[in-house]
């Protein structure tokens, strides 16, 4: 499966136009009146990485194949969406499946540009859509209390565990706090899971300025507008600059943000944002038939690494054979970096680094 972003806002916040641009389709209607998206809408997006590049210059594969994320728009949340608001909860629930909320909010002033609540006011936009969040998610952590407790009775040590679990959960989240901010272990946060809650997530915000101010306003502008936590990715884009951008080709798109002071498109703030929201990180498989990049966790170790191709790669593991980006890059390739005593055999607990250039060894 490939990585998934849920994209949320109010309506009007150009989250639609946003997600045209990202995509590079019109798979989303953009238009100035509330829940003009009426389906879910998912685009899948190459991620760009200038390294696949120079490894397909020095192998000259078949194919090179980039990994992917996919965005989903959902149509625009309003204050009561949880219990039914608007479109309600049944387009809550298409969100509940992704890897993170990206949720864009309105900095842009715009008299043109209806907001729901007459007036744009970025921290009550955020406090409105993550009430929104929390509150589905009370509805779906009060149905498992339920049953938590009344399995509990028995008297069972793990179950009543459990329903304490569960009841704590439900009481964080009553007061108006996100679930990825509660005190959890690994295993707690393992046993909540299954309830895929909203506010569970790693949160990216994408803040919508106006194209005269994007390449102004920073990062920490925003986190101060939106009162939110340094460590949260926050990224600063404008959806009509997007727009334009996904009209022209790489080079004068290239020249395009040159001319705006502007080092890179949002495309690639929000993938970044993405994958430092998710502790994620990237290897390569080089070979004549194909060039690929492969998406995982950091810190994950070689067989379960092996596993993202297919999953006999990890049961059968035996080794890796290992070459460094860098010492690929330097030496010319596979045969060059194996004469100069870079590619190095790793075993079931080698830890993968970004940009290992790697080859599995497994039994069938």
């Amino acid at each position: 499966m490939p990585l998934q972003i849920g994209i949320v806002g109010l309506p009007n916040v150009g989250k639609s136009t946003l997600f045209n641009a990202l995509t590079k389709t019109k798979g989303a209607e953009a238009a100035n009146y509330p829940f003009c998206t009426i389906n879910p809408n998912v685009g899948v997006v190459e991620v760009p990485d200038t390294r696949m590049e120079k490894l397909a210059e020095i192998v000259i594969p078949q194919r090179v194949l980039p990994t992917i994320i996919e965005f989903v728009d959902i149509a625009g949340l309003v204050k009561g969406a949880s219990g039914g608001e608007g479109l309600g909860n049944q387009f809550l629930a298409n969100i509940r499946q992704c890897d993170a909320i990206a949720q864009v909010v309105r900095i842009f002033d715009d008299e043109n540009v209806t907001h729901v609540h007459g007036n744009v006011d970025p921290m009550f936009d955020r406090e409105v859509i993550e009430l929104e969040l929390i509150l589905a998610d009370m509805q779906t952590v009060e149905n498992r209390l339920n049953k938590a407790k009344s399995t509990a009775r028995a008297g069972k040590k793990e179950d009543v565990a459990y329903a304490a679990l569960v009841q704590k959960v439900y009481d964080h989240l009553a007061d108006n706090k996100l679930a990825i901010e509660m005190d959890l272990s690994a295993d707690e946060r393992l046993q909540i899971r299954d309830l895929h809650l909203l506010t569970n997530k790693p949160f990216i915000y994408v803040a919508n300025v106006d194209e005269d101010r994007v390449a102004a306003m920073t990062p920490e502008d925003v986190r101060k507008q939106l009162n939110v936590p340094p460590e949260t990715p926050v990224i600063v884009v404008s959806a009509k600059i997007e727009s334009e951008l996904m009209e022209l080709d790489e080079e004068e798109a290239k020249a395009f943000l040159d001319d705006i002071g502007l080092e890179e498109s949002g495309l690639n703030q929000l993938i970044r944002a993405a994958y430092q929201a998710l502790d994620l990180e990237t290897y390569f498989t080089a070979g004549v038939l194909e060039v690929r990049a492969w998406t995982i966790k950091k810190g994950t170790k070689a067989p379960q690494a092996a596993g993202v191709i297919h999953t006999d790669f990890e049961k059968g593991f035996i080794k890796a054979e290992v070459i460094s980006y860098e010492d690929f890059i330097a030496c010319a390739g596979e045969a060059g970096a194996k004469e100069k005593g870079k590619l190095r055999l790793e075993g079931k607990e080698y830890v993968v680094n970004d940009g290992d250039v790697m080859h599995f060894k497994f039994a069938n």
